[in-house]
């Protein structure tokens, strides 16, 4: 099954692989994303399926341009990219079925982009039967990436190819985590039920970026991020990222994370400890 594909599945990608695959990304960042940004207005952004899911011209055009080199680099692959499933469904279900997947959200956090903030980033992941396997998160501002795959642990790279490890906290007792959780974009009786349980947290918060919320995670800046939204492209990279920086990241269930699930809720922790404890804070609101 292996043979039609042009990687060894027992490493994603090569190192060269990889090397190519973020030069693709920062050379749509320079191209199609950071000369729109600060420049589109908001009424040049389209909603979606709300005032605040966004599209820009700067989604469509690096979008494009990422999925029409991932799909040179390897032409057997499945390239599903997050304005592509917006007009075609369907694509989100082929990836559980693809033996060899490439997810691109190439504006995570349009939001911020669109309204200046300069927080958001490109989120690329790959999948093995819906189960990640790479993931890469790269700021387009700080010109810097994490990066990560199933044999290697996750690191972070300076424009000027430093790197250096990434490592998730320890964590604590449940009144000293912070982290992030996207009440925002649950249903109305979930809402209702998780916000008196935040209280018990340090700080429970959201940035509108995924990319820098699992970033942020994977340095241990902050403790956990919570999202019952379970979108790949949002999520597919910054699972693998936690697991290869020591963290921990499952359904709130206890089941292992594929891209398949649409209903339930993902938590993401720096460790077993933070992961058990939240789990049992939220048990009872799966």
């Amino acid at each position: 099954m292996t043979d039609s594909l042009p990687i060894a599945l027992s490493a994603p990608l090569s190192p060269a692989q990889q090397t190519a695959l973020v030069n693709l990304v920062r050379r749509a960042a320079r191209t199609e994303i950071l000369p729109r940004f600060r420049s589109i207005t908001r009424a040049e952004a389209t909603a979606k399926t709300g005032p605040r899911d966004l599209v820009t011209e700067a989604d469509r055009a690096a979008e494009a341009m990422i999925a029409r080199g991932l799909q040179r680099l390897f032409p057997h692959a499945l390239i599903v990219g997050e304005e592509a499933v917006a007009d075609r469904p369907e694509l989100r279900d082929e990836v559980s079925e693809a033996e060899f997947a490439i997810i691109i959200d190439p504006v995570d956090g349009t939001w911020n982009f669109v309204h200046g903030l300069p927080l958001f980033g490109v989120i690329i992941a790959v999948t093995r039967f819906g189960r990640p396997v790479l993931g890469l998160l790269y700021d387009p501002v700080g010109d810097d990436w994490i990066l990560a795959d199933e044999t290697t642990s996750a690191r972070l790279v300076a424009a000027s190819g430093v790197e250096r490890a990434a490592t998730t906290a320890a964590g604590g007792a449940l009144g000293d985590l912070h982290g992030y959780v996207h009440v925002s974009l649950m249903g109305q009786a979930r809402q209702e039920a998780f916000y008196p349980r935040l209280a018990a947290l340090g700080q429970a918060t959201a940035l509108r970026c995924s990319c820098h919320e699992y970033r942020l995670l994977a340095q241990g800046a902050v403790d956990f991020v919570l999202s019952d939204r379970l979108n790949p492209w949002d999520h597919a990279a910054g699972v693998l990222i936690c697991q290869r920086a020591g963290g921990v990241a499952r359904m709130l269930d206890g089941h292992d994370y594929d891209t398949s699930l649409g209903e339930g809720l993902l938590l993401c922790a720096g460790s077993e400890t933070t992961w058990t404890a939240l789990r049992d804070h939220f048990a009872d609101l799966a």
